[in-house]
């Protein structure tokens, strides 16, 4: 088994965002800049990962990797589900679109079946999302010569990745886009999870393995941070939305550099699990009302959120995008790559001066 830094020329990751955005394209074009690309397997079947894994794998012989979700405890209230739906009537009504049905909602995301592919046809890398694998799980992994990254927000959940098994963890900041990775959905935790530079150090005074920094990074001086703090490698998601390569719709990119979209915050809105995105108008009107119940929500706004980007109304979308998102570049995959090892070069080399 390779190790982290074997598997790719520079310590950059691209990370996993489910949602379409990393695409095969997208991961192809990292990992041929040397980079590590990631596709995500959230909310896919195990046929289209598989799919998806043969066309990158078909493109290029450069190392990249798959994420999957682990499966969430079904601990949703279906009445207070129930009651965020009728309050998302005028929504349904406004797009001309039927909510979606949360009651047969998979709350596995199809993870054994997902597993299973990629122990047949095996990749170099494969990372965890809410939550953490067996030992079993982690352990068949390493016999398929498959690396494994459990990612992690706190140093406990790093301390229970290194006992379970895992080769690494990705310790996620409070600045990163998209879904906090919190291993156990806790309502009394919104709003308190820990900055990205202080959550390595603790992590690496927890554990004697690699660690892989994620949260609002996009720029190589912020890389050259992280590794000084103890990172072994970095990963960015809204660095790479905006690249031509990325699957992300093109209002979504667009609103990463719109000024109407000046802040984002950590919403239950869209999926009922915090995830940070652009505070638009479905966040500001449904946020102080949405439940704890992840994947219910997710399934019950599917619909309003598709029809919202056919109608082009970004105000309705869930726009996920790291606290940098006023920083990205529209650049391809390739080329945002190589700038970002330059400018990390260049920032190695002020830090010795």
């Amino acid at each position: 088994m390779s190790s982290l830094t074997d598997l790719c020329r520079y310590p950059i990751v691209q990370a996993p965002m489910a949602g379409g955005a990393s695409c095969p394209q997208l991961v192809t074009a990292v990992a041929e800049a040397g980079g590590l690309g990631f596709l995500a397997a959230g909310y896919k079947t195990a046929d289209a990962v598989r799919r998806e894994v043969r066309e990158v794998r078909g493109a290029t012989g450069g190392a990249f990797g798959v994420n999957l979700f682990m499966p969430q405890p079904a601990l949703a209230d279906p009445g207070v589900v129930a009651e965020y739906g009728h309050r998302l009537a005028g929504e349904s009504a406004s797009y001309d679109t039927p909510l979606g049905d949360p009651t047969g909602a998979d709350t596995s995301d199809g993870y054994e079946a997902k597993v299973a592919v990629l122990l047949e046809e095996p990749v170099p890398v494969v990372s965890f999302t809410f939550g953490c694998p067996t030992r079993d799980t982690l352990d068949a992994f390493a016999r398929a010569g498959t690396y494994t990254i459990v990612t992690v927000t706190t140093a406990e959940e790093a301390r229970d990745a290194q006992w379970a098994g895992a080769d690494a963890v990705c310790a996620q900041g409070i600045e990163a886009g998209g879904h906090q990775s919190t291993h156990e959905d806790d309502p009394q935790a919104d709003h308190t999870g820990i900055g990205l530079l202080s959550l390595i150090t603790q992590v690496r005074e927890t554990v004697q393995m690699p660690v892989v920094a994620a949260g609002g990074m996009m720029r190589g001086a912020q890389i050259a941070a992280a590794l000084t703090a103890g990172a072994d490698a970095v990963q960015l998601g809204t660095a790479f939305l905006a690249c031509p390569e990325s699957g992300a719709h093109p209002l979504h990119k667009q609103a990463l550099t719109n000024p109407l979209f000046v802040r984002t915050a950590l919403t239950r809105a869209f999926s009922g699990r915090p995830a940070r995105g652009l505070v638009n108008r479905f966040v500001r009107d449904h946020d102080p009302y949405a439940p704890a119940a992840y994947p219910q929500v997710h399934h019950l706004t599917s619909g309003l959120r598709k029809a919202a980007a056919k109608a082009g109304d970004a105000e309705a979308m869930a726009l996920w995008a790291g606290q940098g998102h006023r920083m990205a570049r529209e650049l391809p995959a390739g080329e945002l790559v190589e700038l970002l090892a330059e400018e990390l070069r260049t920032a190695g080399l002020r830090s010795e001066q």
